[in-house]
């Protein structure tokens, strides 16, 4: 990874633990599920994909953060997520409820699809005007 890409996604993180309660706390249930969790289980199929998209929406807000800084549009990063989550629960009916892996694809498909939902209100907002970063790009550039 180059050295800006590492920069920029430990400025994003300290933005996100900068953030008002309880924010820093539904982040780190996005991280536990879509990036322990996926570890945990990541002999299966689904964890490996669930890791996939969690690592394109990292690499897609960093881009988002290098260039406008910490603004509403960083929800667009989670797009990944549209297709995963209708898939997870076709994926279900051969998996079983009754299974830690079952309880943790819902867990990640209740707690994703809650956060697109944030995310969605968010790029609109931000489509809508609302274009101020909460805090600038890296460098002071956006």
């Amino acid at each position: 990874m180059q050295e800006e890409t590492v920069k920029a996604m430990i400025e994003f993180n300290k933005a996100l633990m900068s953030m008002k309660m309880p924010w820093p706390l539904w982040i780190g249930l996005l991280l536990a599920l879509n990036a322990i969790g996926a570890i945990y289980f990541f002999g299966a199929i689904e964890a490996k994909v669930v890791f996939a998209a969690f690592i394109a929406g990292m690499l897609t807000t960093t881009a988002i953060f290098r260039a406008k800084g910490f603004v509403r549009l960083l929800g667009i990063g989670h797009i990944f997520w549209l297709p995963l989550l209708p898939w997870l629960v076709t994926r279900l009916e051969s998996i079983g409820l009754d299974s830690p892996l079952g309880y943790w694809i819902v867990a990640v498909i209740v707690v994703d699809g809650i956060s697109l939902v944030i995310d969605a209100v968010d790029v609109f907002r931000y489509l809508r005007g609302e274009r101020e970063p909460y805090l600038p790009a890296p460098g002071g550039t956006h």
